[in-house]
C-alpha cells in the first residue's frame, strides 16, 4: 500500500508542478495570498501593479513597491488604496510634463 500511496503523490506533485496558473498569465508567486488589513503609508510608496482574479489570481490585490524595494499587497477596493494609486499617477504626470 505505501508504495502506491508514494506513487499517487510524486504524480500529483508533478501535475501541480507543471500545471499553469489560472489564466496562465501569472505564476504562483506572482499572486498574493493575502493583503494588508491596516493602511499602508502612502510616502514609502514609487510603485504599484495590479494582480486580478482574471489574471489567475485567486486573491485580487494591488500590490506597492516600497522605496526600499519590499512589495506590499493590498486590497483594491479600499479609499485608502485608491488615494495612493491618485498620488502616485499624479506624480508620474508631472514628472512626463517636466521631463518633456
Amino acid at each position: 500500500m505505501a508504495p502506491r500511496a508514494a506513487t499517487l503523490l510524486a504524480l500529483s506533485l508533478l501535475i501541480l508542478w507543471t500545471s499553469p496558473a489560472l489564466g496562465g498569465a501569472n505564476d504562483a508567486e506572482d499572486c498574493c495570498l493575502s493583503v494588508a488589513s491596516r493602511p499602508i503609508p502612502g510616502n514609502i510608496v514609487r510603485s504599484f501593479r495590479y494582480l486580478l482574479m482574471r489574471d489567475g489570481c485567486r486573491v485580487p490585490a494591488v500590490v506597492f513597491t516600497t522605496a526600499r524595494g519590499r512589495q506590499l499587497c493590498a486590497p483594491p477596493d479600499q479609499p485608502w488604496v485608491d488615494r495612493i494609486i491618485q498620488r502616485l499617477q499624479k506624480n508620474s504626470d508631472k514628472n512626463r510634463r517636466h521631463s518633456s
